[in-house]
This record gives structure tokens, sequence and C-alpha cells, in this order.
């Protein structure tokens, strides 16, 4: 039998002696009260733009959805196993979150991947080209903009597709219904991975803003 990762225990033993023993308290209120989070992230499975890091959140303070490309598909209730819209439920239904965020970021590789359909990953394999179908008629439209570099429609379908991904929501009745009583609210953002940069979607026009231009809400 294989041995598990010596990275992981050793991680493991440090999260023990450090954050552990620092808010023991908390990881006990947590385990007999439940979480209460009021805010769900949908975001990436890529190892380099892990939400709890980017936003600097401890233990209950997110739920965390991660899947390839930080997608959400439409609402299909057919009887089939949809990991992302029974997360999505979970978290409106039940925990009653307060806002969803879609967390896209630069060089995303199932963005990649999209604007470019028969490289791998996506020309073999059974699950991974027909999540990715999911931005099929948009990545066609700015795959085929001759006048952008291909760093500049990455970075393009990486925003659209986030933007894809609110629209996509909003066709689940319970959200539609949440949002139009005040009750929900969803946001998009974007991570450069490279400088550090957040940015921030405006719900109005669309436009990502660097975090720290978007002005505080008036009171």
């Amino acid at each position: 039998m294989q041995s598990f990762p010596r990275e992981l225990l050793d991680g493991y033993a440090s999260f023990m002696a450090g954050r552990y023993a620092r808010e023991r308290d908390r990881y006990r209120a947590l385990a007999q009260d439940g979480q209460k989070p009021s805010t769900m992230i949908i975001a990436c499975c890529d190892s380099r733009a892990a939400p709890e890091t980017i936003f600097d959140r401890g233990p209950g303070e997110l739920f965390v959805l991660r899947n390839v490309a930080n997608l959400v598909p439409t609402y299909q209730p057919d009887g089939g196993q949809h990991g992302t819209s029974a997360a999505i439920e979970f978290a409106v239904n039940s925990l009653k979150v307060e806002n969803i965020v879609v967390l896209g970021h630069g060089r995303c590789g199932g963005i990649h991947a999209a604007l470019s359909p028969s490289a791998e990953p996506l020309d073999e394999g059974d699950f991974i080209g027909k999540w990715m179908s999911l931005l099929a008629p948009v990545a066609e439209q700015v795959g085929g903009n001759s006048f952008m570099t291909a760093a500049e429609r990455q970075t393009a379908l990486e925003r659209i597709s986030i933007r894809n991904s609110l629209n996509n929501l909003m066709t689940f009745p319970y959200v539609e219904r949440m949002v139009r009583e005040g009750t929900l609210a969803l946001h998009g953002a974007w991570f450069d991975i490279s400088a550090g940069e957040l940015w921030v979607m405006d719900a109005d026009s669309g436009d990502f803003l660097r975090a720290e231009t978007v002005d505080e809400p008036e009171l």
C-alpha cells in the first residue's frame, strides 16, 4: 500500500500546533452548532486560486464549491447527478447564504482548453470535454477574434465566463426568487494570480474593476 503523502502529514502537524491550537474553541463551536456561512464562493479547482487564501477567511466563514473553470450550468432537474447544482441548492435553500460569488482567475487551464478544443485535455476523456462544452458558444466567438492576442482572448473568456455563470445562476428558480426579493446577491470576481490583484464585476455594467478602486457604498 502506498504511504500517505509526507508533505500533507507535515502540514497537518503544523496546523494542529498552530491554527487549530489558536482556534480550538471556534472549531468546537462549529462542530457543535454547525456551519452558518453568509457567502458561497464558486471557484476553480486550480491549486493556485484558493478562495480561503485569497480572502483570508477562517473555518466556517465561506461555503466553497470548486469545479473546473468555476462554471455554473443552467437549471436542469432531469434526474441526473449534478454536483454543482446540488451544492448551489444546499447553499441557498439550507444554509440561506446571502451572497454567491463566482470567482474566476487568470491563466485558467479550463478556459485555455475551451479556446483550444482540439488540444489536451479536451480531445480525450469521459467528462472534461462535455463539461467545458458549457462554454462552447461563447468560446467560439472569442476564439475567432483575430484582432485580439492569445492572452487577450484568454482573459476575455475568463471574465465572460463569469458573467455567463451568473446568468445561469438566475435560471435556478429559488435563486431568481431570492435575488428578486433582495435576500440573495450575486457577484462576479476575477483574481490575477501573477499580480495578486482582485477585480470585482460591476453589477450594472458588467465591467471588472480592481478591488482597490471599488468605492464604498454611500450611507
